[in-house]
């Protein structure tokens, strides 16, 4: 489904991504993980449009995307969560979802129903629906960022870090919501530091260091991996 093959990403003459390469099945959920500054969320921005590969290839569902325009990347059925969430505190949570839902003209009845199916995934939200976004807790407003990417209708789900700054309660229930939407047919790209976590929820994983991948494999595999237990999952 989607394709990096030898990609490299810089920030001026600071190469970020290295010589990356992995491949996502369909249906699948697949993590990145790694420590803070490896390039995980550098490698999702490059997948979504929002930083444009130095070398290097990436394509979807058979089609190349990048050198595309992060709206046109939406467009071709891939949504972004992102890091912080970044969902609009000033605007009520019907309207944020409906931002979600922008490159949709003239399918009301549609987007009606996919915000219903968002309320059945975060039914919160539907008791906050005139609330403002920046008064939501922490764990609400990734929520709604969650529900919102999902309003442009994607074929993959790409999400960067959504367990950051929540309590375990909240990670264990975002968690069992991403692994509903994936049952439900999502691919997911699933960026996170909480290493054990993603891969138990996880299909396949990829490690990252300094911007390179370093191991990758199954997830079962991936746990039991000694270097992998002393360096990201606290044994050793």
């Amino acid at each position: 489904m989607l394709k990096l093959s030898q990609v490299y990403t810089a920030y001026g003459n600071i190469e970020a991504l290295k010589d990356v390469s992995i491949d996502i099945s369909q249906g699948r959920i697949v993590t990145i993980i790694g420590a803070n500054g490896a390039g995980k969320s550098t490698m999702l921005n490059t997948i979504s449009g929002i930083l444009c590969p130095k070398k290097g290839e990436i394509e979807f569902l058979g089609k190349r995307i990048d050198s595309l325009s992060a709206h046109a990347v939406v467009k071709m059925g891939i949504s972004q969560v992102s890091e912080g969430r970044r969902i609009f505190p000033q605007l009520t949570v019907m309207e944020n979802m409906e931002m979600g839902a922008y490159i949709r003209t003239g399918d009301r009845k549609a987007i009606k129903e996919d915000m219903e199916k968002g309320f059945a995934y975060f039914p919160i939200l539907k008791e906050r629906l005139k609330q403002l976004g920046g008064t939501l807790s922490g764990g609400e407003q990734q929520m709604l960022a969650i529900a919102r990417a999902l309003m442009a209708r994607p074929k993959l789900l790409l999400l960067d870090e959504p367990s950051l700054g929540l309590a375990p309660m909240m990670v264990d229930k975002i968690f069992e919501i991403i692994k509903r939407i994936n049952k439900e047919g999502m691919t997911i790209l699933l960026v996170e530091q909480n290493a054990n976590a993603a891969l138990r929820l996880a299909n396949k994983g990829y490690v990252l260091e300094t911007g390179r991948v370093v191991i990758h494999g199954d997830s079962e595999a991936l746990l039991k991996n000694p270097q992998l237990k002393a360096a990201y999952l606290g044994e050793g």
